[in-house]
């Protein structure tokens, strides 16, 4: 729920006896009668009565909690199926009722669109309907404003008409009575309001599907903070609607034979829309997410105020601000992403619900996140199933990406992997053909479905939740730069955490990555490393710096990884390719020399290039050449961000390995090459000066070793 920027406060100067009677602070506002009563019989049912208008909800819906046994379910402690199917069994009726209703109430509103395409008046009528449709939506309740917000932030799928309407639903409903609200503070922290806040707003400053916030100044510490109070009965409403939308999950998947377990689906958003019902669990959440990423460039999170939280009351640390996406503001776009990749892939404790009301840019242009009631936990197995799945695809290993998918539970183990290797060719070959820089969701999603269907592709409850907070920030993106791409501002994260990630399994996908059968694949180390200086760190994501960086930092941040501990993978890879290529240098410079003295001889000798130098030995010349002409690249402003493009180790057969051979000496004598990473040298911290010392000595062992070995396996094999 976004804490809109408000200045009404009142002062509660004297309260006797309800109902309460508010005096006036100097603030002008005019006198407020609450004449409301909120309380809950024994037998639990919840009443209210008002003077003034009830709102759409309780209106509409109200008779889902009037009644004793069904409110049962307001008081659940967790999602329990179980307990919540024996609740509404002994209740047919109501059941009945509510199906009903939220039949008839859609049905009839898509009658009338189906009236106006026949009347051809469906464009004049197309605004009319969106508004229509979300009045139904609140009239239904918090459930079915929940599955609107889901897609309210995607302008490239929803109108833009139905888009607007639908961005109402996430901090602007009708709010419940304050008279209610009030009650119901001072019944959960169990005391009056005038103890507990010296002021408070007459009316709420925002009101979403779950509750609504008054902005209001402790008395303890004068903090200006956000009372946040659940709205009546919506966790009954809740309840009932799941269980009929269970129902008609299971009807939808039989009907359609879909291989997704829709009720698991549900039974995962239920669970976590109840756990956004906690107000306590939410303020816990609250204090974790700050304490992880609080400490992020330019990302705020708000203090939870702990001592004064109940399970329907929550009070926090007040946010001044806009929501992100009504100000144009890219770079707190990219910081969003670069959070929720730290959410995602770092810490696995991530933001489920990043709507644009929960996204504000704060009064001192900071990305403050809002709202912890839903979170989800990625398991580590999965983060690095998520960011093998990413290189792959980027790196069109089509095959390996088929395991992935069943590593990720998108596909059973019984699935024809040669088959589903084929199709994933044929669905993603031209998404990935535009370059990573240009991949969208829609473009990944486009011709998934079939492909879904006929190999039993699943979508885990954890997935759908992961995909929606990065695809909410796209679509946040997208409404005022329409080329904006996610996967363009991951991919360099994800790229950086794959050569740097101390993992097992990271650093086995890394392996095979980077070598195919036996092969060095140079193109996508250097793929790698491109995208990964485009990375976002802590310490680059400012707004002062420019979007491409200049060749003397991107030396100093090659140098930097690679002489680091968390490089080290990376750099002995590195250090055994050099190895084997000046090794195959050396036996095509020996071979150049022989074939030399044996040309100027009287009498014709056999060509000695198959006693020297291997096939091998060629390819790794060919790598040596590459790793020099990448360190090259470096410096030269021009090559920066153009995409990499993929070429094959054959590719380098067109020249002879003789003359590459001369090439690779001329770039290796050539000290304008390496001008500037000596003078990136002195501004290197000391440690990656003393390791970067210490690699001559590494390489010559290694080179005697490698020159010893081939001897030996020469002389005996």
């Amino acid at each position: 729920m976004a804490l809109l920027q408000s200045t009404m406060f009142i002062s509660p100067l004297s309260v006797k006896s309800k109902p309460y009677h508010y005096s006036i602070s100097s603030f002008g506002f005019r006198r407020l009668n609450l004449n409301l009563h909120y309380r809950r019989q024994r037998d639990g049912a919840v009443v209210m009565a008002t003077s003034g208008d009830v709102d759409a909800f309780t209106k509409y819906s109200g008779y889902l909690f009037e009644d004793g046994a069904s409110s049962e379910a307001e008081f659940l402690e967790e999602y329990n199926l179980a307990r919540i199917a024996a609740i509404y069994r002994r209740k047919p009726i109501l059941v009945f009722r509510r199906f009903v209703q939220i039949g008839t109430t859609f049905g009839q509103w898509f009658a009338s669109r189906y009236l106006d395409s026949l009347l051809e008046r469906s464009d004049e009528m197309f605004k009319v309907r969106a508004t229509e449709l979300r009045r139904i939506l609140i009239k239904l309740g918090p459930a079915f404003v929940k599955i609107a917000q889901a897609v309210s932030s995607r302008p490239d799928v929803i109108p833009p008409a139905y888009l607007e309407e639908l961005s109402l639903l996430q901090d602007r409903i009708a709010p419940f009575s304050t008279k209610v609200a009030f009650n119901l503070i001072e019944e959960e922290l169990g005391s009056p309001i005038e103890v507990l806040f010296s002021e408070i707003s007459p009316e709420p400053t925002a009101a979403a599907s779950l509750g609504q916030v008054y902005q209001a100044r402790l008395c303890s510490n004068g903090q200006v903070v956000a009372v946040k109070v659940q709205r009546p009965g919506v966790q009954t409403a809740i309840s009932l609607d799941i269980f009929i939308l269970r129902f008609l999950a299971g009807l939808v998947r039989r009907a359609g034979r879909l291989n997704t377990d829709l009720q698991a689906v549900l039974d995962e958003w239920a669970s976590s829309l109840f756990r956004e019902m906690d107000y306590m669990a939410e303020a816990r959440n609250g204090v974790k997410f700050r304490e992880l990423y609080g400490g992020l460039q330019d990302v705020f999170v708000p203090k939870m105020y702990m001592d004064r939280t109940s399970k329907r009351v929550l009070i926090m640390e007040w946010v001044e601000g806009q929501k992100l996406s009504e100000v144009r503001d890219l770079y707190l776009v990219e910081v969003g992403v670069y959070c929720s990749l730290s959410q995602l892939l770092e810490h696995g404790f991530y933001h489920a619900d990043p709507h644009p009301g929960n996204l504000l840019r704060s009064s001192d242009g900071k990305l403050a996140y809002l709202d912890f009631g839903m979170m989800g936990e990625f398991k580590q197995e999965l983060r690095d199933g998520f960011i093998e799945a990413c290189l792959h695809l980027v790196n069109r290993d089509f095959d390996a990406l088929a395991k992935d998918f069943i590593t990720l539970g998108l596909l059973p183990p019984t699935a024809q992997k040669d088959e589903v290797t084929k199709a994933l060719t044929d669905v993603f070959q031209n998404a990935v053909n535009k370059g990573v820089r240009n991949i969208s969701f829609e473009d990944l999603s486009g011709n998934l479905g079939r492909t879904m269907y006929k190999f039993k592709f699943q979508i885990p409850s954890y997935f759908s939740l992961v995909i929606r907070s990065l695809a909410v920030l796209e679509g946040i993106a997208i409404s005022f730069d329409p080329e904006y791409k996610v996967l363009s501002s991951s991919y360099p994260w994800i790229a950086r955490k794959v050569l740097t990630d101390s993992s097992l399994k990271l650093r086995s996908t890394l392996q095979t990555l980077l070598y195919k059968d036996g092969v060095f694949q140079i193109d996508r180390l250097e793929s790698l490393l491109n995208e990964s200086l485009r990375a976002r760190t802590e310490e680059s994501l400012t707004r002062k710096e420019v979007q491409n960086t200049d060749s003397d930092r991107e030396i100093k941040q090659v140098l930097s990884f690679t002489l680091t501990e968390k490089g080290a993978f990376v750099r002995e890879i590195l250090l055994q390719e050099f190895v084997k290529g000046i090794d195959a240098l050396g036996l095509a410079t020996l071979d150049s020399v022989t074939s030399g003295a044996a040309s100027r001889l009287p009498i014709a000798i056999p060509s000695s290039s198959a006693l020297f130098v291997s096939e091998e030995d060629i390819s790794n010349l060919r790598t040596l050449h590459r790793l020099l002409q990448l360190i090259s690249s470096f410096q030269k402003t021009e090559t920066q961000n153009k995409e990499v493009k993929y070429s094959s180790v054959e590719e380098g057969k067109i020249m002879p390995y003789r003359e590459e051979a001369s090439l690779v000496l001329y770039r290796m004598a050539s000290a304008q090459d390496f001008l500037p990473i000596l003078a990136a040298i002195p501004e290197l911290p000391a440690e990656s000066q003393q390791q970067l010392l210490r690699l001559p000595a590494d390489l010559a062992g290694k080179l005697l070793s490698r020159a010893v070995a081939r001897t030996i396996r020469r002389l005996f094999v």
